[in-house]
């Protein structure tokens, strides 16, 4: 599974990677096909992020903590300060890392927009165990 990454190098230059999180096959469940299930995580907490309508731009900021955003509804487009841009559709993910430097730009769409927060405080480098055995 791929997920988008915004990191900054230790000039404070923000750039785009992409993460590859590792999906082996979990088990099969009651006859269905097996699910692909990553580690673990380690993540301090969460919370929802309500960008109101109108809201077109937030201007060169950084991020307080390491953390993977999940689009819920609503699009938007991230520009780093290298001049690369990604838009990233509704129920993407992005790996938030620039926690200094110049930070990124965000231009959300017009309409009403939810994102899931959730800080890793390890990021995605550190799985805290095995997949989930469900």
């Amino acid at each position: 599974m791929k997920c988008l990454r915004i990191y900054a190098t230790a000039d404070g230059e923000s750039h785009f990677d992409e993460v590859d999180i590792p999906t082996p096959h979990g088990p099969t469940i009651s006859g269905l096909a097996r699910f692909e299930i990553s580690a673990d995580y380690p993540a301090s907490r969460i919370h929802f992020i309500r960008i109101p309508p109108g809201r077109p731009e937030v201007g060169w900021h950084t991020v307080p903590e390491r953390a993977l955003t999940v689009r819920l509804n609503g699009g938007a487009e991230y520009q780093t300060s290298d001049g690369a841009v990604r838009y990233v559709r509704p129920g993407r993910m992005v790996l938030v890392e620039d926690i200094h430097g110049k930070g990124h730009i965000t231009r959300h769409s017009g309409e009403q927009q939810t994102v899931l927060w959730i800080a890793l405080p390890e990021g995605l480098d550190a799985p805290a165990g095995e997949a989930v055995n469900l």
